[in-house]
């Protein structure tokens, strides 16, 4: 059975290497025809000439012929070189990852240069991470060049082998042998990419695809850029010609790569490619619940890859389906294989944070660090406090009174009573549940005409809340209708406040940038450091995990925040952290898990007495002040 199976994976090695190489010369072909119709008018020009030399093609007729055709040779070949010229100059765009030298994981890169033997293919040039849950080979000739390059991407005039880009969760989570196992088939693809025809085809649609993004660039002058234009279109023809004996080559190159590794860790390979979708699912969540409520108020996870452990075996103790995996925790960890993971986890966590939420490249007032140790007591219970004081704010400037609820024991300070009371405070009948008496929902207030495309409901300013019309008359924010238009007044504004808020601290985050990038190209360059975050100049590409929330969303989250509050202020709960759901309050010990519908029941159908009876069952005093940011 082996040597039926080596041979049939030889077969198949050898079909996907032959498709490879066949659609490389399809690429190819692309490239050569475009150059034919370039040299096309040249080639006439000269044969028009020839003619006139031997006497054949005489007269006025064929010399003004020769000079049509000669200015037209002429346009299409500075037009060809220019196209050629962007081309090869182009900077095709790289992934931001973090690269590691090898003498920061030297034993990562023993690993994988023993994995390339044992393939017999060339060994990757060198080993980045990603802050994601996958692998690839990377060509990176382009930044051979570059002013900032680290030491191991040297390259000879014959090109080099590719990077090898690692998902960084598979490190923390992943043993070694399962890492090498999910590493044979990527480091695999090596031998296909050393194929001359593979790689010319390969730098032919790089460079087209970096020429179609060359107009974008910023600082052209308006004659440049509409020169790029010009280029770009040529790209885009040529890049469209090409793009699916492309995407077929890269599958030819991956079949082969994936047949070639059939032979190492066969085994193994079935585990880890287990272990890679729980990775994933749990990198996921980890990001998701966890580190997007940090990086909102502008705090990221430092250890994010080592959190990734933690929320797996997490889930493996609550999930019956992932009985066993933790049991594997006692074999040697991938992470083991870097010198300083510590460091490292670092510095993907923090790339992780401008690549999904948009941060900035480098700590700073507005954007620290935060250990797991310190993440209940500095995000957890900050970001509650935080809400809590901005949906204070918002009531105060709807003229809500502090003790609306009526009741005497309502306190002027910040208190759950003023907020339960505005949401739950009986409404006059909103004209979809009035009485159909007028065709027409009547004018917000008498003799007040609103401004022509004017949303009441989503104020222009901050200090326009308070001449907010009567919240009966309120338009809803959602598609849904809304039983409770006192809520969705404070949603408008809650929304506005957050938009402005975000506004600033982007503005902050590009200055600081700028300034960091103004320094970083006057500053000397300090040598190597083991991990180095590498990608394109200026901000990097952004990937937001979660859609803008809407209104009720951010409401629902302020009011929990607020009971949050209350519940740490007058009933000893405590902030917590839930490795799989994020920010945790914690009752006696116990996630307080039943405390959601409870508060939407609240803010949806201004029904407050859900919300009462967990306040006394928990022993929540909600007419004390809470202490807030």
């Amino acid at each position: 059975m082996d040597g039926v199976s080596g041979t049939g994976a030889v077969v198949g090695e050898e079909w996907g290497a032959r498709a490879a190489r066949s659609r490389a010369l399809a690429v190819l072909r692309v490239r050569g025809r475009a150059l034919g119709l370039a040299v096309l008018p040249a080639a006439v020009a000269v044969v028009l000439y020839a003619g006139g030399v031997t006497g054949h093609f005489t007269g006025t007729g064929w010399d003004t012929a020769r000079w049509v055709v000669t200015v037209l040779a002429v346009l299409v070949a500075l037009a060809a070189t220019a196209v050629a010229l962007v081309v090869a100059r182009a900077r095709p765009a790289a992934t931001p990852t973090v690269e590691l030298s090898e003498a920061g994981a030297p034993d990562l890169y023993r690993l994988v240069r023993d994995l390339a033997d044992r393939l017999d293919v060339p060994a990757p040039s060198a080993i980045a991470l990603t802050p994601d849950c996958d692998s690839w080979l990377e060509d990176r000739t382009h930044r051979a060049h570059r002013k900032h390059g680290s030491s191991a991407h040297h390259t000879s005039d014959g090109g080099a082998a590719p990077v090898l880009v690692i998902g960084s969760p598979f490190l923390w989570w992943m043993r070694v042998a399962e890492l090498r196992a999910v590493l044979a088939p990527v480091v695999a693809g090596t031998g296909p990419a050393a194929h001359p025809d593979i790689a010319a085809a390969r730098r032919f649609v790089r460079g087209l695809d970096a020429a179609v993004a060359v107009p974008e660039t910023p600082g052209l002058d308006p004659f440049r850029r509409l020169g790029a234009h010009g280029v770009g279109q040529v790209a885009r023809v040529l890049l469209r010609a090409c793009r699916g004996h492309a995407a077929e080559m890269e599958r030819g190159v991956a079949s082969a790569g994936s047949e070639r590794a059939q032979s190492v860790d066969y085994g193994v390979r079935i585990v880890a490619q287990e272990q890679v979708g729980l990775a994933y699912a749990g990198w996921d969540r980890l990001l998701t619940r966890v580190a997007l409520p940090a990086w909102r108020m502008g705090r990221w996870p430092a250890k994010l890859d080592a959190g990734v452990v933690s929320a797996l075996t997490e889930l493996s103790r609550r999930d019956r389906l992932a009985d066993g995996f933790s049991s594997r925790l006692g074999e040697r960890p991938a992470c083991d294989l870097l010198e300083e993971p510590g460091a490292v986890d670092e510095a993907t966590s923090l790339l992780a944070a401008r690549l999904f939420h948009g941060g900035p490249a480098e700590p700073g007032p507005d954007w620290s660090p935060v250990e797991w140790s310190q993440y209940p007591e500095e995000v957890v219970d900050r970001k509650w406090r935080t809400d809590a004081a901005r949906l204070h704010e918002v009531l105060d400037r709807l003229g809500v009174a502090a003790a609306a609820a009526g009741s005497p024991a309502a306190s002027d300070g910040p208190t759950l009573t003023r907020v339960m009371a505005h949401l739950s405070a009986p409404q006059p009948p909103t004209p979809s549940t009035a009485p159909p008496t007028t065709p027409q929902v009547a004018d917000p207030e008498p003799g007040h005409d609103p401004e022509p495309g004017h949303d009441p409901a989503a104020p222009d300013d901050l200090h326009e809340v308070s001449d907010l019309p009567d919240l009966p008359d309120l338009p809803d924010l959602d598609d849904e209708p809304h039983a409770n238009p006192a809520a969705d007044a404070l949603a408008a504004a809650l929304s506005a406040l957050l938009a402005r808020e975000d506004a600033a601290r982007e503005a902050r985050a590009t200055a600081t940038a700028a300034e960091a990038a103004k320094a970083a190209a006057t500053a000397p360059n300090a040598g190597t450091p083991h991990a180095v975050v590498s990608g394109p100049d200026g901000p990097l590409p952004l990937f937001p995990l979660q859609p803008p929330r809407s209104g009720r969303d951010l409401l629902a989250d302020h009011v929990t925040a607020m009971v949050c509050c209350a519940a740490v202020d007058t009933a000893e709960a405590t902030p917590g952290l839930d490795w799989l759901d994020g920010p945790a309050l914690l009752v006696g010990g116990e996630r307080a898990a039943d405390l959601g519908p409870r508060v939407l029941a609240l803010v949806e159908d201004g029904d407050p007495e859900p919300l009462r009876a967990w306040l006394a069952r928990t022993g929540v005093r909600p007419e004390k002040p809470v202490r807030l940011v």
